[in-house]
């Protein structure tokens, strides 16, 4: 039961912030980026041709006018695209054969005479899944990676361009080479001044980062050796960027470290990325003192704190609704609800458990075999986003993550718990995950009880004997089953209604005559005439 903390395979922080400079500066930034782009475009073209980035290095630091670092800089970041899309294209595979056979499954379960245009509709889109597919796997077999440098959207817009919002080819055109030409990346090396010798970074006395970037030999003749980019600030992490920097400078390069700087331009200006190691503090957490179970859910998220026995200290419920909001804004919800679950644990010096789920099997088939109702609920479910956010805030905080097995965690949560201290019924379930971090009981009980429906009512039904030579989660795969024939009957018996009957009254006949009539509509004086 008791699962170990899942470790960060990288302590690499990312902070960003956006700098300001004058018009002179921006120029020779955009002449860095278009530089460095095209040589990336010619450097993947290259090795699309099978040839060594070994091979090709002198010849491009000679050519283009590079150090040695830049061209190192230029083919790391074309190594990782080439990666993501390797990665991203099994991903794909996997996906579509997932779907293509959810359609088929669907497309003999279609009414043939009364739906012919959704079949025709259905057979269209399996095709063309189809020929996805095969595509696919026609380049993962030769190896054929394939790169649109600038997004596929915006090369296709020149095909419409009044639909896109273009006069001329030449506005689309002038675009174009915007975007593809738009940032660039430098590698650091902890064996390097300030950890990166083609963007070193100093400390000015207010607290401030300056920035010197060591220009490319073939802009050295119209901009200069170097830029100097001053009082750069980051809303977040500064302190942790500026403690590596002055290590770099302190101790020297052999106990250096590395910092990575990502320079981008976008609609407002110009953003740098910096990628440096971060060091964790040390753990505050240990579950002698109890645990916090999470239980996360489509709408909230329930919270259940525990002693180290197992008992309930106090449940709560913190709401997140990300339907209906763009990613920035769940990003925003989900930070919030992050940080208040961590300042709990942080208080309370106690490990937060959570399930170890992964909805990206269901996701894929959403649209052929769930209910829209079920769908709805599911892609609005930004899981692996409060995962993300919860293990990152965790992480610098010195809070420990425990991952669980998810197995019937809220039928176990419903007939132990949810009656017996008056939960709902995903406090419960995450009772029951903060409870089996720990290696708690689980068993059946041994008397019959009211279950919660969920909707303020209750089922009961009877629980099975415990097989002791089978684990115990055998015994409630059988409640579950159970359970869900018994909810199923409870429903449509409250759903149920009895239709008043439908009497043929004759010419002159009394409704008060009939017998079991029941007379609606009758005043009380006439009743008692």
């Amino acid at each position: 039961m008791f699962c170990r903390m899942q470790q960060v395979e990288s302590n690499q922080f990312t902070y960003h912030t956006r700098f300001y400079v004058d018009a002179s500066s921006q120029a020779v930034l955009g002449a860095y980026a278009s530089l460095m782009s095209c040589i990336e475009r010619k450097l993947f073209a290259d090795i699309c041709k099978g040839k060594k980035h070994q091979n090709l290095k002198s010849t491009y630091i000679t050519e283009f006018g590079i150090t040695a670092r830049q061209f190192n800089s230029i083919r790391i970041g074309l190594e990782g695209k080439i990666d993501s899309v390797k990665n991203l294209r099994k991903t794909r595979i996997i996906e579509l054969g997932h779907q293509i056979a959810a359609l088929k499954e669907r497309i003999p379960k279609i009414k043939k005479a009364e739906q012919a245009n959704k079949i025709h509709q259905k057979k269209r889109r399996l095709f063309n899944l189809q020929r996805k597919l095969d595509q696919l796997k026609q380049d993962e077999a030769s190896g054929t990676v394939r790169i649109c440098f600038g997004s596929k959207k915006l090369f296709r817009a020149q095909f419409s361009l009044a639909e896109n919002g273009y006069s001329s080819h030449e506005e689309w055109k002038k675009n174009w080479e915007y975007k593809r030409n738009n940032a660039f990346f430098l590698i650091g090396s902890k064996d390097e001044s300030s950890g990166n010798q083609s963007c070193t970074a100093t400390v000015a006395e207010d607290g401030s980062i300056t920035l010197r970037l060591r220009l490319p030999q073939a802009l050295v003749g119209a901009y200069g050796k170097y830029l100097y980019i001053t009082n750069v600030r980051f809303g977040y992490g500064h302190d942790v960027i500026v403690a590596n920097i002055l290590k770099c400078i302190t101790k020297g390069e052999k106990a250096g470290v590395a910092i990575n700087y990502r320079f981008q331009r976008d609609e407002k200006g110009w953003r740098v990325f910096v990628t440096t190691p971060y060091t964790p503090p040390e753990c505050i957490t240990h579950t002698d003192r109890g645990v916090i179970g999470v239980d996360i859910n489509s709408d909230h998220i329930a919270i259940t704190e525990t002693d180290r026995f197992g008992n309930l200290i106090n449940s709560k419920s913190i709401p997140l609704v990300c339907y209906g909001k763009t990613t920035n804004e769940t990003k925003a919800l989900v930070g919030d609800v992050a940080k208040e679950i961590v300042n709990q644990a942080c208080a309370a010096q106690k490990p937060i458990v959570m399930e170890k789920l992964d909805f990206q099997k269901k996701k894929m088939t959403l649209r052929e075999t769930r209910s829209t109702k079920f769908s709805r609920m599911l892609s609005s479910l930004a899981y692996s986003t409060i995962i993300a956010a919860l293990k990152s805030r965790s992480l610098r905080f010195g809070v420990e993550v425990y991952e669980v097995n998810p197995a019937y965690t809220s039928i176990i949560g419903r007939v132990n718990y949810a009656a017996r201290y008056g939960l709902t019924i995903h406090a419960a379930a995450a009772l029951i995950i903060a409870r089996r971090a720990i290696g708690l009981s689980e068993r059946l009980p041994r008397h019959q009880g009211k279950i919660p429906d969920g909707k303020g009512g209750y089922v009961t039904l009877s629980l099975p004997v415990r097989n002791r030579d089978k684990h115990v989660w055998s015994s409630w795969r059988q409640v579950l089953r159970q359970f869900q024939v018994v909810l199923a009957a409870h429903f449509q018996a409250k759903k149920k209604i009895l239709k008043p009957v439908q009497t043929c009254l004759c010419d002159g006949a009394s409704p008060l005559n009939l017998v079991g009539a029941i007379p609606t509509h009758e005043s009380l004086v006439k009743l008692l005439d």
